[in-house]
């Protein structure tokens, strides 16, 4: 349990004061934030504006208040985590040598940028706070976005200029701690009940002229493109726009303020109409809320409140040609558990599932609810329509891996026990995912669902190609976990690619209990990637000609690279391997950009 004694002292290296210094301190701390005001206040015929003496003094108080009650810690990393520990900017792109780059990037590659975003905190690492009311901790997914983005020129001789660059995304909140030099906003998502409820009322009101907002905007989980501007995006917030060229923030998105919720990490354009069909997840009613977007970005042309009586923590959402698809599984974001003393977001595993489907443009009335049996997906590979079904390809689990364990669990532990390998045996506490299928009969109500993949690798974090997004595709990818190394470490870490062959079943000498054919490509032993993306062939023929990107991270030798791999010798060696000037942290998601540079 959390101690009851309130600890003034910050500094854990020093003895703890009695309360009689420590509260003089305080008083001293008190009078100088008001003796400014109070001078001002001296001065003869002195025009005091009261409502701004009122904020900037309550600010203040706050600010003390925040100061001696909160002590923040870091959360320490184990040496097998140490990829997870930020980097510096650079402030500077730079030019990878020749010498650099193993084997060659392909002839027929697209120029453009390859750009993946990722928690890099603030201040050294995660915090942990401890208080009167408990102990807060940020969750692994927390973080200030940083962008990691790498340049593929072409020049006239027909060889090729690679650039790497990094920089975060400077949202409001980054700037504000930034220029504190200090963290401004406390851990709301896990630990002690009280803790975070706390957490949660004093972010909340500390600037509520500037944010108003329960957490930072982290900004640290996609990259997308619309209407020729790009943005970087985490779903507790708006995305913000950036400059794909320097990397820099321009501010937030709001579609000319239509759009005044958070937003999801993975819009989806809509087959044929290249229309943005996005999704606003919030603790308060409305709960979702789904809205489509101009093709041009201008405008907001559809907005529609799905009614829904918790607030379901949906992480994609999928499109076809008529029909927009949500899941709503029984992972929740809930005050009211909060409050009771519970955990503010759990997968309640004994919940109802379904899967919503709605006409593009269709209201409440309008969806089609299926029940299927409960579960966690985050990611959804494709959806599309097959006659009177609607087929959802994504990658389930019998667990959430977000937020991780509840109060008084030992999180390594947690963690290290739920991503061992699968045996033979089912185990619905495994953090184990694998690519499953859907099919919604939208004239009988029914639905099939199955398993496409076994239990050899847990997988996620899919890609396409994405000129099939919402039609029908042959062939999905997906970075595969290294369960040993996950469990010894504590955190999914990606050892591979698997290529799917979604309408090819697997051989009948097959070993593994696949569905269907899988084909793998496996990094050496200790090297792991995230952010990889499908980059398809500019004069391709087929659906799967092109390359798989990815950043990977060699542990043994703490190097980072890109590595290029070719799609049609898929388990082969990559055929580039490109060496970065610096170490690349592990993170979320990545996208590929074809565009000219200006280099």
């Amino acid at each position: 349990m959390a101690s009851t004694c309130m600890t003034f002292n910050v500094n854990c290296l020093l003895g703890k004061p009695s309360f009689s210094n420590d509260f003089n301190h305080f008083k001293t701390t008190l009078s100088s934030v008001f003796k400014p005001f109070l001078k001002d206040l001296s001065q003869p015929q002195m025009h005091i504006n009261v409502q701004k003496f009122v904020r900037i003094s309550s600010s203040s108080l706050l600010d003390v208040f925040f100061d001696y009650v909160f002590e923040f810690s870091d959360q320490q990393l184990l040496p097998c985590q140490s990829n997870l520990a930020p980097v510096d900017e650079l402030r500077k792109a730079l030019v990878i040598g020749e010498s650099d780059i193993e084997g060659n990037i392909p002839d027929d590659f697209r120029e453009g940028i390859y750009i993946r975003n990722g928690p890099n905190p603030l201040f050294g690492g995660l915090k942990s706070t401890k208080s009167i009311f408990g102990r807060s901790s940020h969750t692994w997914i927390e973080g200030e976005g940083m962008l990691h983005a790498m340049y593929f020129d072409k020049n006239n001789d027909g060889t090729w200029t690679a650039v790497y660059n990094n920089r975060h995304v400077e949202t409001e909140t980054y700037k504000l701690e930034k220029q504190r030099n200090k963290p401004a906003f406390l851990p709301a998502i896990e630990g002690d009940s009280l803790a975070v409820l706390s957490a949660y009322l004093i972010n909340l009101v500390r600037f509520p002229l500037r944010f108003g907002h329960v957490n930072k905007y982290l900004s640290n989980t996609n990259v997308f493109e619309h209407g020729g501007k790009f943005y970087a995006i985490a779903e507790n917030h708006l995305p913000q726009e950036i400059d794909i060229f320097t990397l820099e923030t321009s501010g937030n998105w709001n579609v000319n303020g239509s759009w005044n919720r958070p937003f999801t990490s993975h819009p989806k354009k809509a087959p044929g109409t290249g229309e943005l069909v996005i999704l606003g997840v919030d603790a308060t009613k409305p709960y979702v809320e789904l809205g489509v977007i101009s093709a041009d970005g201008k405008e907001l042309v559809h907005r529609v409140d799905l009614k829904l009586d918790r607030c379901t923590l949906c992480h994609e959402l999928g499109v076809t040609e008529r029909y927009t698809v949500f899941l709503d599984f029984p992972l929740s974001i809930d005050i009211n558990r909060l409050v009771r003393g519970g955990s503010l977001i759990k997968y309640e595993k004994k919940e109802y599932a379904r899967i919503g489907v709605i006409p593009r443009y269709g209201d409440t009335n309008s969806i089609r609810w299926f029940d299927v049996e409960p579960n966690c997906t985050f990611h959804i590979l494709n959806c599309f329509e097959d006659n009177d079904e609607v087929v959802v390809t994504g990658f389930r689990a019998m667990n959430s891996i977000i937020p991780g364990p509840d109060k008084g669990l030992n999180k390594f532990q947690w963690f290290s026990t739920r991503l061992k390998p699968m045996g033979s045996m089912e185990d619905d506490t495994l953090l184990f995912s694998r690519c499953y299928e859907w099919r919604l009969n939208m004239r009988t109500g029914f639905v099939k669902e199955k398993y496409l993949t076994g239990n050899r690798f847990s997988m996620d974090f899919p890609m396409i190609n994405e000129n099939f997004t919402g039609i029908k595709n042959k062939y999905g990818y997906a970075q595969t976990v290294d369960s040993v190394a996950s469990s010894a470490s504590g955190m999914p870490k990606y050892g591979g690619l698997a290529k799917l062959y979604l309408e090819e079943p697997a051989a009948e000498c097959s070993l593994a209990t696949d569905q269907i054919k899988v084909e793998y490509h496996k990094f050496g032993q200790n090297v792991f990637c995230t952010g990889a993306v499908f980059v398809s062939k500019d004069q391709g023929l087929d659906e799967d000609d092109g390359w798989i990107v990815t950043f990977v991270h060699n542990e043994e030798t703490n190097i980072s690279q890109v590595y290029i791999v070719d799609t049609k010798k898929f388990s082969g060696q990559p055929v580039a391997k490109i060496t970065l000037p610096c170490r690349v942290p592990y993170g979320f998601h990545g996208a590929f950009i074809s565009t000219p540079l200006p280099i």
